[in-house]
């Protein structure tokens, strides 16, 4: 009997043990609301900035990695997760996720990126003025610079169509700056709402048979999920189709105006090391990117009708052309 609970204390110590050895590693709850092209090159970006700084999934870190499949119940059950298993940081990316995660927690440090308008979702009052345990990298794009580009690209284009998704506060937010942004620039903007992303392309035909001259497609993650779907209809209607963020250019849009999604989310990933080697987070100001950068796919804009002038295409960073190379 004795020895039986000599065993048992050894045991328990090992257990023990071992539990404080799965413990020393910092642990950063890592979540997006799905799929979307954008959010995987932000989670890219911010996974390079800490290996770049030596911070390794499963070395020095621990990265908890979850999607919510475009779920949002989904989402607020991986946040709720991630205060349940006391996660040294939550990392959110997307507005759905940044909302999800301050509704769960005052106290751990939440650090996000590809989040439109963060004061929308509650984050704070300004970049210097804002909830204590929250920082991160604001996403909010270059709408009326695009909106400028189509006129300086086609010159006769009057009215300019968009889909939109009610229940994401960051499409709302952007569809209030086209409206804006196209009202000074003499543009209407013609919207069709989205529940889901089942309803792309039946919705593109009905932004088609109102007598656009263009589609500049706002970004929003439901969308951008599928965006190739919109891209198929405007190349079967030769419309031209301008994309909200850089990537749609693979996927049919014939020129976007945007950010580099991957040096988001290393911005974003910078901060988190910040934070991990001690920093302060609420004296952490949000961060905004500043560099726009012009794609463009050339057969896209081929088969819809669009011709760029030599100054647009000395002006691009990136061009998709008929050898298909970036």
């Amino acid at each position: 009997m004795r020895k039986f609970f000599i065993l048992l204390l050894s045991c328990s110590f090992l257990l023990l043990q071992c539990q404080k050895k799965e413990k020393v590693l910092y642990t950063m709850g890592i979540f997006q609301v799905d799929d979307a092209p954008t959010l995987n090159e932000v989670r890219r970006g911010f996974i390079r900035a800490l290996e770049d700084n030596n911070l390794k999934d499963g070395k020095t870190v621990n990265l908890k990695i979850k999607n919510g499949g475009g779920n949002i119940p989904q989402v607020q059950r991986i946040a709720q997760e991630f205060v349940a298993d006391r996660v040294d940081m939550i990392v959110a990316f997307s507005t759905q996720c940044l909302q999800a995660a301050l509704n769960e927690t005052h106290e751990i440090p939440i650090v996000f990126s590809s989040v439109a308008d963060p004061y929308l979702a509650g984050a704070g009052m300004s970049a210097t003025q804002h909830l204590s345990n929250v920082s991160g990298v604001s996403s909010r794009g270059p709408i009326k610079e695009s909106l400028t580009f189509i006129k300086q690209v086609l010159p006769k284009t009057r009215r300019v169509g968009t889909l939109w998704t009610p229940s994401e506060v960051n499409s709302e937010y952007y569809l209030e700056l086209a409206r804006e942004g196209a009202k000074e620039l003499g543009l209407e903007i013609v919207a069709v709402p989205i529940d889901n992303k089942s309803e792309i392309v039946h919705s593109a035909q009905v932004l088609i048979n109102e007598k656009i001259d263009a589609i500049y497609q706002i970004s929003d993650n439901t969308i951008n999920t599928s965006f190739g779907a919109i891209g198929n209809v405007a190349e079967e209607n030769a419309v031209p189709l301008f994309g909200g963020f850089l990537f749609s250019t693979q996927l049919g849009a014939c020129a976007a105006l945007g950010w580099d999604f991957f040096e988001m989310g290393y911005k974003a990933g910078e901060i988190a090391v910040r934070v991990k080697k001690g920093e302060n987070l609420a004296r952490i100001p949000f961060e905004s990117m500043s560099k726009v950068k012009l794609y463009l796919n050339l057969d896209a804009a081929k088969n819809q009708g669009v011709k760029f002038s030599d100054a647009v295409l000395k002006k691009a960073d990136k061009i998709l052309s008929e050898d298909k190379k970036l």
